[in-house]
């Protein structure tokens, strides 16, 4: 039996403290990120911690030990989201409303293994969405430009549009997309998300995307002035850095529901740039850096069928969705944070 007093959470014996107060003067809330070690998790945790307070927020991880960060600022559990009942466990005990879904494996890891992919990207998120539904809870799940596919307009991809991704990691963000909004209009489940662009980050090493090179590049450029890149020169994408990316998952949980039209897979852009304008980029602080390519088959194929740029019109239109960091803001806080964190 659960009983609920204002000092916590009592559930079999075990006494989970409610942190009833948070620094933003919000509503509270108990959530609950999936992922949490992984390139988004390992940000937005710190980020939603200082928002709501650090014992409201339940980090979750699969096969990786946390850092440092994670176990020192609050509550961390091993959880692998395809266990169901251990994942309904962990809402029940901590009293979650609201999950943020994050456990996914990215792009160019599920080609390789699809079969997996699968497992993890749909059975996965069917897991949450179904306790979701059972214990009333908010659910924000990315989708990601590799939702479009070699058929999609490439110039300013419109909200709805063609998609038909041919690759099993587009394939399950499509079924997702699908089902976090059948879970909305079946069962009302305020499912909302967002559909990322290529992410850049100095928190987090890849881990196993298309788009990785857009992080690697700037390692190169601080260890050793040179960088090899297995993306061609001229590779248009969509890029976003990520405290901007970790702000939108925010805000869009934050939104008033009456503003969403979409909900869920609302696209949102930043900056649309090729690896040979990164490189330029970091030249102009690093004046002897240098790269040449060695373009990786399966990996440039995946980048020529995804967008060049996105149309996030009904993104800035619903919640005001804005941007804070172009290309070449975004690439001095890159190498002035990274030269930091790597001494």
């Amino acid at each position: 039996m659960l009983f609920i007093n204002l000092y916590g959470i009592i559930l079999n014996s075990t006494i989970v403290p409610l942190d009833l107060q948070n620094h933003q003067g919000l509503p509270v809330k108990r959530i609950l990120i999936t992922g949490a070690t992984g390139q988004i998790g390992s940000e937005l945790t710190p980020a939603l911690r200082k928002r709501y307070g650090d014992g409201n927020v339940i980090a979750a991880g699969h096969k990786r030990a946390p850092d440092e960060t994670l176990r020192s600022t609050g509550p961390y559990i091993a959880l692998n989201v395809r266990d169901s009942a251990a994942l309904e466990k962990t809402v029940q005990q901590y009293n979650i409303d609201t999950i943020y879904h994050l456990a996914a494996l990215l792009s160019a890891v599920a080609e390789e293994q699809p079969q997996l992919a699968w497992d993890v990207n749909i059975n996965g998120l069917l897991a949450v969405l179904e306790i979701a539904r059972l214990h009333n809870c908010s659910v924000f799940h990315p989708s990601s430009i590799g939702a479009f596919g070699p058929t999609t307009p490439r110039h300013k991809t419109p909200q709805e549009t063609l998609q038909r991704p041919n690759t099993m990691y587009g394939v399950a963000k499509v079924a997702g997309e699908l089902l976090c909004d059948y879970y909305f209009t079946r069962y009302g489940i305020d499912t909302r998300g967002v559909r990322y662009p290529g992410l850049i980050s100095y928190e987090t090493l890849p881990g196993g995307g298309t788009t990785d090179y857009a992080v690697d590049i700037f390692y190169g450029a601080l260890r050793e002035k040179r960088y090899c890149c297995f993306l061609a020169p001229t590779t248009r994408l969509d890029m976003m850095y990520m405290p901007d990316a970790i702000r939108a998952a925010i805000e869009i949980m934050e939104a008033a529901p009456a503003n969403l039209l979409h909900r869920n897979a609302y696209n949102i852009a930043a900056m649309s740039c090729t690896p040979e304008e990164i490189y330029a980029s970091i030249k102009t602080h690093i004046p002897d850096f240098t790269i040449h390519y060695e373009v990786d088959p399966l990996r440039q194929t995946i980048a020529d069928s995804w967008p060049e740029s996105l149309d996030d019109s009904a993104a800035r239109n619903q919640w005001q969705w804005r941007p804070e960091y172009d290309l070449e803001s975004m690439t001095a806080d890159m190498l002035a944070r990274l030269a930091e964190k790597l001494g």
